[in-house]
């Protein structure tokens, strides 16, 4: 069995100055956010054999954040998460090596979100009600798949087993009204 993890980055600021989006930093909400998904991954006993992840400026510091209540992620940085699309991330996913069962990809969205309507079922419940409304900054949604090959995973195969937002965790990290 394998087990897909997506976690997009946290809340990043848009008053910094920067002059490329890939050097966004974090606000003060995404840290918090980061911190407080980090400390509800390790309550649910989460563990990944495999961390890939975009090194844009956000990510790394959402990772830095969930490791101050989770513990080291040993994360990879590949350009290739950077903004990437549901194929480039299905092509990373199938390329992560059977030898990890557990795999955490820490990216941006639409191709997160994309990705994980395209592999879990249909219909799958409040779950997947949440996730086809909105995939929010600091969400993490795990899948599940029969399967023994990372190489085998596709379209309608998974099974969301868990999608947690930061807003699940502390009603101030919800949508800023």
């Amino acid at each position: 069995m394998k087990s897909l993890t997506l976690l997009r980055h946290a809340k990043s600021s848009w008053d910094d100055k920067v002059a490329r989006d890939f050097d966004r930093p974090l606000n003060a909400r995404g840290r918090r956010a980061a911190r407080a998904m980090g400390e509800r991954m390790k309550a649910e006993g989460l563990i990944f054999d495999r961390v890939v992840a975009s090194p844009a400026k956000r990510v790394i510091e959402t990772i830095e954040a969930v490791e101050e209540t989770f513990g080291p992620l040993a994360a990879e940085y590949d350009e290739r998460v950077y903004l990437a699309s549901r194929a480039t991330l299905l092509e990373l996913v199938h390329g992560a090596g059977d030898g990890a069962d557990r795999l955490l990809l820490v990216g941006h969205n639409p191709g997160l979100e994309s990705l994980a309507l395209l592999l879990t079922r249909k219909g799958g419940g409040r779950m997947r009600g949440a996730l086809e409304e909105k995939y929010p900054t600091g969400t993490l949604a795990e899948m599940r798949f029969e399967s023994e090959r990372w190489s085998d995973i596709a379209a309608g195969s998974g099974e969301l087993a868990r999608f947690i937002r930061p807003r699940d965790l502390d009603p101030e990290l919800g949508p800023e009204d």
